[in-house]
């Protein structure tokens, strides 16, 4: 069956099931949400919100949608139960966290622990953050604890010296002042509005941290006049405030600043810089949204803001610490080993060495993908979470992996969720096992992201201790963060008057990897530390995507860890570009030849390296001619065995080039070999000159060959460095080796250069 064969399937063909009307008020009434989120003309009972395009943006909307109804639905049932009529049944069975009224007025002039029921703060802290806030009590709106995700960036932004890795760089430029000055109005306005945009931080000498909403809260912005002689003004303004350099006070709100200077070309500049503690890529599509609309004079159609307190009331009174535990500790007991792909363990960088790549994926696979997706009525995230496991799975050597991944936090996050700003966004644990076949680890890796998405608002630092990983250690270092967006950046519209020229953010984790899914396209953006190279890890993810929508389409039953992740241009590099051994065979050339002619090409390299000593080609070379030249003096010529009876050296290594420079055969003897056999073997290959060394040349005294102590005789040194010009045939004895022989007595192998010479070309 040729699958890429059949025609594009069309909207007909995404219900797998007869129709059959909704029945009911709640299967209609959901059926008319589905039918407006999806884009499709009906929907029937059978049909499953998966299948027919959902994933979790959509489902946050729908949620909301239902709130506005007066129903409750967990995101457990939506992944659990997808089809219609099952999910109708299990409408208003859910129950929305109560969120406490916020007890602060504009006119109240005395805090007290009981007026904040999100935080626990004795009087003594409250008194210490009310004298850190400019305008005391009359500018405090709220103050509430951090998310689980909150209290993990401040945690690394104290542990940072030099920069802040949760800081937002944005260069923007603007053709006129007046431009500038309409965005940064609207931009306050916006700030005005957002109780999340107005909060600081305080944790210094109070009992636990603590984010103050104030009331008043005007934009931090700074002037400045560069001179263009000192080089580019948009360079100069970069490097100024660079991320890994430049830092913002947390107890200062609002946690945004903005330095502006006028271009040399007459545009005016922007560096704007946000900190990660108040927003994620949800918050920044929704400012930017408003920020327009104030701009077109309309924020009086602006509904209410929703505060960010409702988010922390699920985090602190939604779900139970005890429930987080079983959870966690049912997935992650008996992991007892981190996934640590590339060997990468630091989760605590700044992000200075992080380098960054971008890859848009092929519209095929985009849609082949979905198709599978819809096919088995799962999440396009399920199939990506388990493609990234693949590729981890294949960088650690492990067959079950963690990794962290970025979950959306606004599925439980109370009314408004949808449209509220602020840092919903959390990092969990993701637990893949990856010893089953392909279509059973997609529902699988599905049903555990549905079961981990009931936790959204758990603490990171709580999971890992539910782990078997010993305390200290990183549970994982490869972060994964599957979001949506509208549209491509480059078809994305702008706020008018406003060029974003470019952006940048960074996390902690050494490996990073984000699917951006534009609705009918998919993008990689990478980030990992040097030196290695983001677009191989792109690559890595890209394969995988494809062998396991390969797998999904012909081969369901196929194992996962068979799936490839290598490309194939690598696994051709790997297996056949570095593994040309193939050389031309110098058939002429014998091997102390072939030794001289690697000295004429790199005559200084190290070429011999025994503990302290570093001898190059060019030494070793001089005085092995030395010796060579005294043997030939001696009598050696063509095949003439001389014996070497020597401990472990550099001299050892001359006397062998020495021996076949003369013409000689090398015959190395053992040292721990008894007396009685070195005799035997002398007198049986008629040696005439035994080498040897300082501390066996006693041991030579009763030979009747001549004697040579190599490191002894000062002579030597008297000798020609030249080359010796000898005839050498590659068919000539270079080297005698005995063996003990089978019969117990000692014998002797002939090997020739031709044989010698082979072995050494196969050692290159």
């Amino acid at each position: 069956l040729d699958r890429r064969a059949l025609p594009e399937p069309d909207a007909g063909a995404l219900a797998h099931h007869v129709y059959e009307a909704p029945r009911g008020e709640w299967e209609t009434m959901l059926a008319q949400i589905w039918a407006e989120l999806l884009e499709v003309e009906r929907v029937g009972r059978h049909d499953s919100f998966f299948a027919l395009g959902g994933h979790s943006l959509l489902a946050v909307q729908l949620i909301e949608r239902l709130r506005r109804r007066g129903l409750g639905l967990s995101v457990r049932a939506l992944f659990d139960m997808p089809t219609l009529s099952a999910l109708a049944q299990s409408l208003d069975q859910h129950r929305e966290v109560i969120v406490p009224p916020n007890a602060i007025t504009p006119d109240t002039t005395t805090l007290t622990p009981e007026m904040l029921p999100l935080i626990d703060l004795t009087q003594a802290d409250i008194d210490r953050i009310v004298e850190q806030v400019p305008g005391g009590v009359a500018n405090i709106q709220d103050i509430y604890a951090l998310s689980p995700l909150q209290d993990g960036i401040l945690f690394h932004h104290l542990l940072a010296t030099d920069g802040d890795p949760y800081l937002l760089f944005f260069q923007k430029a603007f053709a006129d002042r007046k431009k500038l000055d309409c965005y940064l109005d609207a931009v306050q306005q916006v700030v005005n509005r957002h109780d999340i945009l107005r909060t600081a931080f305080i944790w210094e000498d109070i009992s636990t941290p603590a984010q103050v909403v104030w009331r008043d809260a005007p934009l931090w912005i700074m002037e400045l006049t560069l001179d263009p002689a000192e080089g580019p003004i948009l360079k100069q303004l970069t490097e100024r405030f660079n991320t890994r350099r430049y830092r913002i006070d947390l107890t200062q709100a609002p946690l945004m600043h903005f330095v502006i200077a006028r271009d040399s070309d007459g545009r005016w500049l922007l560096i704007e810089l946000v900190h990660h503690l108040i927003n994620d890529h949800s918050t920044l599509e929704v400012m930017n949204n408003e920020v327009q609309i104030f701009i077109d004079g309309r924020g009086d159609t602006l509904p209410p803001a929703q505060p960010f307190r409702n988010s922390i009331v699920q985090a602190r009174l939604g779900m139970s610490e005890e429930e987080h535990v079983r959870f966690f500790t049912d997935m992650l007991a008996n992991v007892d080993k981190p996934t640590l792909p590339f060997g990468l363990a630091d989760v605590h960088c700044n992000g200075s060495q992080i380098t960054e790549t971008h890859r848009a994926l092929p519209q095929e696979l985009n849609d082949r993908l979905r198709t599978q997706a819809r096919r088995l009525g799962v999440s396009l995230a399920s199939l990506c979470h388990l493609a990234w496991a693949q590729v981890l799975a294949r960088v650690s050597g492990q067959q079950q992996v963690v990794f962290g991944t970025v979950l959306f936090g606004r599925m439980q996050a109370g009314d408004g969720a949808d449209s509220a700003m602020g840092l919903f966004v959390n990092t969990l644990p993701m637990r893949v096992d990856l010893h089953s076949h392909a279509e059973y680890s997609v529902r699988d890796t599905h049903a555990r992201l549905a079961a981990l998405l009931e936790h959204e608002h758990a603490s990171l630092a709580l999971a890992q201790r539910c782990s078997g990983v010993p305390a200290g250690m990183p549970l994982f270092s490869a972060l994964f963060n599957y979001r949506h967006n509208a549209m491509p950046l480059a078809e994305s519209p702008t706020i008018d008057g406003v060029e974003l020229l470019s952006a940048e953010e960074r996390t902690n984790y050494p490996v990073t990897l984000s699917i951006n899914d534009f609705q009918q396209a998919l993008s990689l953006s990478c980030q990992v530390a040097q030196p290695l190279d983001p677009n191989r890890v792109c690559g890595y993810m890209q394969r995988a995507l494809e062998s396991l929508v390969e797998a999904l389409e012909h081969a369901h039953d196929k194992p996962v860890q068979q799936l490839e992740v290598m490309p194939e241009d690598e696994r051709t590099l790997l297996l056949e570009t570095w593994n040309m051994t193939q050389r031309d065979d110098p058939s002429h050339r014998c091997v102390h030849q072939l030794f001289e002619e690697q000295v004429a090409t790199t005559p200084e390299v190290i070429a011999l390296t025994f503990k302290e000593q570093r001898i190059s080609y060019t030494a070793l070379n001089v005085q092995a001619n030395r010796l060579a030249h005294r043997l030939i003096r001696l009598g050696v010529g063509a095949e003439t065995p001389v014996a070497v009876l020597m401990q472990r050296s550099p001299e050892r290594v001359v006397t062998a080039l020495a021996i076949l420079k003369a013409g000689g055969v090398y015959m190395p003897l053992n040292e721990q070999w008894p007396d009685s056999r070195l005799h035997t073997l002398l007198g049986e290959t008629r040696a005439p000159i035994v080498l040897t060394d300082r501390p066996l040349q006693a041991r030579c005294d009763a030979f009747s060959a001549h004697v040579i102590a190599v490191d002894a005789d000062a002579s030597l040194a008297q000798e020609p460095s030249d080359n010796p010009m000898v005839a050498c045939s590659p068919e000539q004895l270079a080297y005698l080796m005995y063996t003990s022989g089978s019969t117990g007595q000692p014998k002797g192998v002939g090997i020739v250069h031709r044989t010698v010479r082979y072995m050494a070309l196969d050692r290159r």
